[in-house]
């Protein structure tokens, strides 16, 4: 199993001006690559492989025009390469969208495998230099004098932060306690979760707490001259406000999803559409702000790390207009109804608490590999109408209370 360990990097200035010469050339060389890629594919029909770009990224270096790739270190510049050509290969198989060049205002990095880098008792030296790097290690439970990273990327934010990541292959962790519970998870705007528990956590929204100050920096930023010392620095204080919303947003997603992985052996979610929800204008940044996708994707690895299971149920699966009690599947339920009463069993329903419960008995359905479930049914949608309750029943208004 592979693992990174992210650290602030401190490097001298001969340092950065080296990297930053590094960066600009990786960033040449990706450009250009896919420039002739996109090319090539459109007017002939042709795809290149990576040995075509290696050959190409050869002569290139033998021009006039570009002999001072040959001044940086040649493995970040076949790094990526390499990554471009998976970038293809996803795109091709549907996984991911269309490469895009690369910006010299955004994230900049370099990656540097074992041959391209040496470190020795927790000093790590890069090609190309002659210092080793100074960087702060703050990981209580890794000794740095004992790693034995197999990649080192350095990097580079927006408002001038350096950082070094070290990949390190790592023998996989043994499985968690069993604790004997399972959750369902129900995700939202107001309320971030609420699990089939009745426990609630609230939406911190990073985004909104910080709005008024990061409009504030955007307005003096677009109103600074063009190439002035004064736009560089707003620049780099926008994207410091950035910065702090993201690091605050991740603390709080590593923290929520640690402690539903810790206390249960099986947990299960829906697979929201979080792609066609942003496109609701109304709603797009409180959605974004959520982070719904990254939520998930950092529960998916945890729990693959700590022996559990994570079940995702069907996103047509009707959570909310099903009766945890006794099935009953209304035909309407508005997004403004937060509390509704059923008309078959006159059970008063909380939404957000009811859709949590049927989303942990589908997901329970479909560990057991049983559709026959009221709460459970159609889990997983055949054709493009609705799934229907396995109880059959005749639709009714809904009675709520607000």
């Amino acid at each position: 199993m592979r693992t990174a360990y992210r650290c602030r990097a401190y490097p001298t200035p001969e340092q950065a001006a080296a990297l930053n010469r590094t960066f600009g050339c990786v960033r040449l060389v990706w450009n250009k690559t896919l420039s002739e890629r996109s090319r090539r594919y459109r007017f002939e029909g042709v795809r290149t492989s990576y040995r075509e770009t290696d050959a190409a990224l050869t002569v290139w270096k033998r021009t006039e025009e570009l002999a001072f790739l040959s001044e940086v270190s040649s493995v970040p510049l076949q790094q990526t390469l390499r990554h471009q050509h998976s970038a293809f290969q996803h795109f091709f198989s549907g996984r991911s969208r269309y490469p895009r060049f690369k910006s010299r205002i955004g994230h900049q990095s370099a990656h540097y495998t074992r041959s391209a880098f040496r470190m020795c008792n927790g000093v790590v030296t890069l090609a190309k230099t002659d210092a080793p790097l100074r960087f702060t290690w703050s990981f209580e439970k890794a000794e740095v004098t004992t790693l034995n990273p197999t990649m080192v990327i350095v990097s580079r934010e927006p408002d001038g932060r350096w950082y070094v990541t070290f990949a390190v292959d790592v023998d996989a962790p043994a499985p968690a306690e069993p604790v004997g519970h399972a959750l369902g998870v129900d995700l939202g705007l107001t309320e971030f979760l609420v699990t089939s528990d009745n426990e609630r956590i609230a939406s911190p929204r990073h985004l909104v707490r910080k709005a008024r100050n990061l409009a504030r920096y955007q307005r003096r930023l677009a109103r600074c001259s063009s190439g002035s010392n004064n736009r560089r620095k707003a620049k780099a204080r926008v994207a410091r406000a950035h910065r702090k919303i993201r690091h605050a947003r991740q603390d709080f997603l590593h923290r929520t999803s640690t402690a539903l992985v810790r206390s249960a052996d099986v947990i299960v979610i829906e697979d929201l559409n979080v792609a066609g929800m942003v496109r609701n204008r109304r709603l797009s940044r409180v959605i974004s702000d959520a982070s719904w996708g990254e939520f998930r994707r950092q529960l998916e690895y945890k729990c693959e790390r700590s022996g559990r299971t994570l079940v995702v149920i069907d996103r047509w699966y009707p959570s909310s207009k099903t009766c945890s009690t006794c099935g009953h599947l209304l035909t309407e339920l508005k997004l403004s109804v937060r509390n509704w009463t059923c008309p078959g069993c006159r059970t008063r329903h909380d939404r957000d608490l009811n859709a949590a419960k049927n989303i942990l008995a589908a997901g329970r359905a479909v560990a057991r590999g049983d559709s026959g479930d009221a709460c459970g049914a159609d889990v997983r949608r055949q054709g493009p109408s609705l799934p229907l309750s396995a109880v059959k029943q005749e639709p009714h208004a809904v009675r709520h209370c607000v």
